[in-house]
C-alpha cells in the first residue's frame, strides 16, 4: 500500500508496548484504541510449525517460562545469526508447551510500570492476531492493517521451517490474501522477500536495513551498500521499499543539511537525503522505532533525568517526520496522534 496522506502511517510497534508487555493482547487492543493504522507483530514458530508472535526465537526476556520449573530442562545455548543467546527458544517447544506460557515486560528497568501486567496474558498465534485485527477493525469502523516481521529465515531454514511459506499458508487461511492491501511484510533478509515474490505473494514487500553490518544471508553486501544509490536501484527490482532505524534516518538527515546549507532556503532540498534518494527509485522509506525515554533517543534530545523519563521525543519526533519518511514505528501511538493534533 502507498501511503497518500500528509502524515506517516503510524504502526504500533508490538502493539502498544509502551504501555503494555509487547505482543500481547492487552498491546495490540490499546494500540487499535490510539488509533494506529497498522500494528506490527513479529514472527517466529513453534516445534510444531505453528507461526507464533513473538520478538524472537529466545522467549526468556518476554515470557515467564525461566520461573516454570517444568520447562527448566529446555534451557540451552544456540547461536544464531552470528549471535551466542543462552536461553529458551520457540523451535523448541510444541503450541501446546507455548499456551501455557504468560507475557512479561522486556525492558521492566524502563517500563517498570508495564510489570504490573506481567504473567497475565498469554502468548498469541498469527491466527490470533489475525482473528483479533478482523474483530477490532469491525469494533471501531476501520479497517486496521498488518506489517509483519519475518524474523530469522535463514536460522530457521537450517531447522526445517520455512517462514515465507508458512506465513503465506497462514495468510491464505485467514482469507486475508483477498485484501492483500493491507498486508505488509518485512524482514532483514532479503532472500526470504524474494522467495515470497517468487511464489506470487501479493503483499507489499518491505526490506529492513540496520545501522550497520550485513544481512545473515548476505555477507557480500552491507546494510550500507543496500542503502547507496547503487544498492537503492537493485532493491526497486525486488521490494517496495526499505525501512531503517532512525540514526540512520536522521544522521542522513543532518550530513546532507550540512554539506548543502548555506542558507536555510538552499538548505531545504537536502533535508531528506535517504527519502529523496529512496524516493527517486520508487521505494518507500519506513523508520524505526520512534520511543519518548531518554534510553532511545539521540544524545541532544535526552534530558538530565534517568533513562527511563520521557526526554525531548517531541523535537525528535518531528525532526523525522520532517524527513518526509512514509512510515514511523512507534510504542506510544497516542503520543503520536496528539502530536500530529498539536502540528494542525
Amino acid at each position: 500500500m502507498v501511503n497518500t496522506s500528509p502524515s506517516p502511517m503510524l504502526i504500533g510497534h508490538r502493539g502498544a508496548c509502551g504501555w503494555r508487555p509487547e505482543h500481547s493482547t492487552g498491546a495490540y487492543r490499546l494500540a487499535f484504541a490510539q488509533g494506529v493504522d497498522a500494528v506490527e507483530p513479529d514472527i517466529v514458530v513453534s516445534r510444531d510449525g505453528v507461526l507464533v508472535v513473538r520478538h524472537e526465537c529466545e522467549i526468556g526476556s518476554t515470557t515467564d517460562i525461566a520461573q516454570r520449573p517444568e520447562f527448566a530442562s529446555y534451557r540451552t545455548t544456540k547461536t544464531i545469526d552470528g549471535e551466542t543467546l543462552t536461553g529458551w527458544f520457540a523451535e523448541d517447544l510444541t503450541w501446546e508447551q507455548l499456551s501455557q506460557l504468560r507475557c512479561i515486560e522486556r525492558l521492566p528497568h524502563i517500563r517498570t510500570a508495564n510489570t504490573a501486567y506481567d504473567g497475565i496474558e498469554p502468548l498469541l498465534r498469527l491466527s490470533d492476531l489475525l482473528q483479533l485485527t478482523a474483530a477490532e477493525s469491525a469494533k471501531h469502523g476501520t479497517e486496521f492493517n498488518l506489517v509483519i516481521e519475518l524474523k530469522h529465515v535463514s536460522y530457521l531454514a537450517s531447522q526445517g521451517y520455512d517462514l515465507p511459506r508458512l506465513l503465506c499458508d497462514e495468510l491464505l487461511e485467514g482469507g486475508w490474501h483477498l485484501t492483500p492491501e493491507r498486508v505488509i511484510i518485512e524482514c532483514f533478509e532479503l532472500t526470504a522477500l524474494q522467495a515470497l515474490k517468487r511464489m506470487g505473494a501479493p503483499y507489499q514487500l518491505i526490506f529492513l536495513l540496520e545501522h550497520e553490518g550485513h544481512p545473515a544471508d548476505d555477507a557480500s553486501h552491507s546494510y550500507t551498500w543496500y542503502r547507496s544509490d547503487a544498492g537503492l536501484a537493485y532493491l526497486r527490482h525486488n521490494v517496495a521499499g526499505i525501512s531503517v532505524d532512525k540514526q540512520t534516518l536522521l544522521q542522513s538527515q543532518q550530513s546532507a543539511t550540512t554539506a548543502g546549507a548555506v542558507s536555510p532556503a538552499k538548505a531545504a532540498p537536502h533535508q531528506a537525503a535517504l527519502a529523496n534518494l529512496a524516493k527517486t527509485h520508487g521505494l518507500q522509506l519506513y523508520t524505526w522505532t520512534l520511543r519518548p525515554e531518554n534510553e532511545f533517543l539521540e544524545p541532544l534530545n535526552r534530558s538530565s533525568e534517568p533513562a527511563a523519563a520521557f526526554g525531548n521525543w517531541q523535537q525528535e519526533w518531528r525532526d523525522v517526520l520532517a524527513t518526509g519518511v512514509d512510515a514511523v514505528f512507534v510504542d506510544h501511538p497516542a503520543l503520536f496522534r496528539e502530536m500530529l493534533s498539536e502540528a494542525i
